[in-house]
């Protein structure tokens, strides 16, 4: 018997274009702010040491945001405009604002901020911009996953998966090289101290007007189904207060006074151990979700209809078996990947271009290099979207073809330590890249088709969490690593990468590709 989530119209090759397209965008925005923001940060004055405290409010944003748009995407719909293309506007619009005044953090700050700030003026400033643009990047990008589950049909969902990865990689290539390309275009590549570059501060206004183009594109060119074709289709809204009552109702209170306890305990060590103090942040996170776990929970014994807190936690509550073993896989992942945008420019500038003034050339240079080198790795994982990863999918199975995937992933950044020259580097980002496809494309195409189909939003938002908590951790824990262990000695970073992609590696091999059904 045939599923009905199935009988959607397939989409034609255009069709496939115009739904994806949009990320083309988004993900220069994302490469612009990974390749550049630390030396950003380090032109404004950060030591290598205080990076991941800068970093924090990017994955914290993704931890808050993604559940609640994906939350009220589902159950969304504004006429003419739809369900999902509504976010994708408002995040392209914020995201290009902040890129447009991201570099110039340096006259913006002075006149915002007060000198009495210990951090700095235009350092705080551009943190504060960061926040905002990585809030606006999750605003768009969340949506655009369930989106692909919204407008195919499930047999059609590994290749929409593959071509929104091969934008995502087109995009993160434009984004990564164009600093580059300036350059070599005769812009200028050095400043004053503490100013940003002109290569920097004109590719983040080119990627500000390419992502909201590229947006708009797909807002304009795509015409989401409506409610009654969704219902159609076996997809309702997301309305099951009933479930998810239950799902709260038969939780303990017991796990997450757990959860409070463990947040208290963090906190404890920050203090006893002299850590961090972004861990503190970490710890009141713990107490803040357990504490809304017990308000959830006590509202569903009570009988009471729940409200958004109710509604993410009793999803969380219910992820399906397939979901729970990818998010393991995706959390040890996205903590190398994390790593990687956080220290590749201070490990590349120290041990290739032996500088480690953020104010020299042979820094500013090694900035540049970053740039090829991730556009590199995104290079090579738009082609291995559509060539390698389909071509083994078809032999092995998605999920062997992840570990595979990630086991090139943990091979390039164990690379870092054998070569000291710029351009065989090229050959440990092939190794990234190919990860990077991987796991950008198979855990959702894995995903896609196990999933209540009338709450993809939400649930591909709670499984975004465990892309945002690992980016968490990485930038709490990683500098008090640093401090401890290897202090001015930024590629040994490069050892958790490989070790935790093995991990990632390990994990998957838990998953069965049949559990998507």
């Amino acid at each position: 018997m045939r599923d009905i989530a199935s009988s959607r119209p397939r989409q034609s090759a255009w069709g496939l274009w115009n739904i994806s397209f949009g990320f083309f965008g988004i993900q220069i925005g994302f490469a612009l702010q990974n390749a550049n923001m630390s030396r950003i940060f380090q032109t404004l004055g950060s030591s290598a040491e205080s990076l991941p405290g800068l970093w924090v409010a990017a994955p914290l944003t993704g931890l808050l945001i993604q559940p609640i748009i994906g939350h009220y995407s589902d159950r969304t719909w504004l006429g003419r405009f739809g369900r999902r293309r509504p976010y994708f506007l408002a995040g392209a619009v914020l995201a290009a604002l902040a890129l447009l005044v991201m570099p110039l953090a340096p006259l913006i700050g002075p006149a915002l901020i007060p000198a009495s700030l210990a951090l700095g003026q235009a350092l705080f400033f551009s943190a504060l911009m960061l926040w905002l643009l990585d809030g606006a990047l999750n605003v768009s990008m969340e949506p655009f996953r369930a989106f692909i589950g919204d407008m195919l049909p499930k047999e059609q969902h590994a290749a929409g998966y593959a071509v929104q990865t091969a934008f995502i990689g087109a995009g993160a290539v434009v984004g990564s090289i164009f600093p580059k390309l300036l350059e070599w275009w005769g812009v200028a590549n050095t400043a004053a101290p503490g100013v940003v570059p002109d290569t920097v501060r004109y590719a983040f206004w080119f990627g500000g007007a390419a992502l909201f183009l590229a947006v708009l594109w797909t807002v304009l060119s795509t015409r989401e189904y409506s409610p009654e074709e969704m219902r159609r289709f076996g997809a309702g809204g997301g309305e099951d207060g009933a479930e998810t009552v239950r799902l709260l109702a038969e939780r303990s209170p017991a796990r997450s006074l757990a959860w409070v306890a463990l947040g208290a305990g963090v906190i404890a060590a920050v203090r006893g151990f002299d850590l961090q103090r972004e861990m503190y942040l970490l710890g009141a996170l713990l107490i803040v979700y357990g504490l809304a776990s017990i308000v959830a929970i006590t509202g569903a014994r009570a009988g009471r209809a729940p409200r958004l807190l109710g509604h993410i936690v009793g999803d969380f509550s219910g992820m399906p078996l397939v979901m729970k073993r990818l998010a393991l896989v995706q959390f040890f992942s996205w903590s190398a990947l994390f790593i990687m945008w956080i220290y590749t420019t201070p490990v590349v500038a120290a041990r290739v271009f032996r500088a480690s003034d953020p104010a020299s050339p042979g820094f500013q240079a090694a900035g540049n290099w970053v740039d090829v080198l991730f556009a590199t790795y995104n290079g090579v994982a738009a082609v291995a979207a559509l060539t390698l990863l389909p071509w083994l999918a078809r032999r092995i199975g998605a999920a062997r073809t992840h570990v595979v995937g990630l086991l090139c992933g943990a091979a390039g950044f164990a690379s870092f330590f054998l070569i000291t020259d710029q351009y065989q580097l090229l050959w440990a980002e092939i190794g990234i890249g190919i990860a990077w496809a991987s796991i950008l494309a198979m855990p959702y195409a894995i995903l896609a088709s196990s999933l209540p189909q009338g709450k993809l939003g939400v649930f591909m938002g709670l499984f975004n969490v465990f892309i945002v908590v690992p980016q968490l951790l990485v930038s709490t824990l990683m500098g008090s690593v640093m401090k401890a262990f290897f202090p001015g000695a930024p590629i040994y970073t490069m050892a958790f990468g490989a070790v935790v992609m093995l991990l990632a590696a390990l994990a998957m091999l838990r998953v069965e590709t049949r559990a998507a059904g």
